[in-house]
């Protein structure tokens, strides 16, 4: 299939505006680049950064709110203090035992971090 963009956008802008505008049409955890799909890719990403959290338990946390008390409807957030500050992600809450750390009231205060800070990673040892 070949893809037309009459627009002036790029292929990339195209689909991700189709993407926007079509939302309940389209399962954006399907969608792949024909090796894996963004369901497969985010899963990864979770069990990779629960082994993180375990190795670092010292600096790993998780709570069912955010500092100011508020949380996504059915998600928890778990986070990894690092030498540049946190890192964290949220998860939905049928995934809370996959991280074995300790659990806060309440996660600590945003420290403004954001994807392109992942080297903070890094920074464990």
């Amino acid at each position: 299939m070949k893809l037309e963009t009459n627009s002036g956008m790029t292929r990339t802008e195209f689909i991700n505006n189709y993407i926007a505008c079509n939302k309940s049409q389209v399962n954006t955890d399907k969608v792949s680049d024909t090796y894996h799909t963004f369901e497969e890719l985010y899963y990864h990403r979770m069990v990779l950064f629960s082994i993180i959290c375990k190795q670092s338990n010292e600096r790993a946390w998780k709570s069912w709110q955010h500092d100011d008390g508020t949380m996504f409807d059915g998600y928890f957030i778990v986070g990894v203090e690092t030498v540049e500050g946190h890192y964290t992600y949220h998860y939905h809450e049928k995934y809370w035992e996959m991280f074995d750390v300790q659990e806060l009231e309440r996660a600590p205060e945003y420290d403004g971090h954001k994807p392109e800070d992942i080297s903070r990673l890094l920074t464990l040892k």
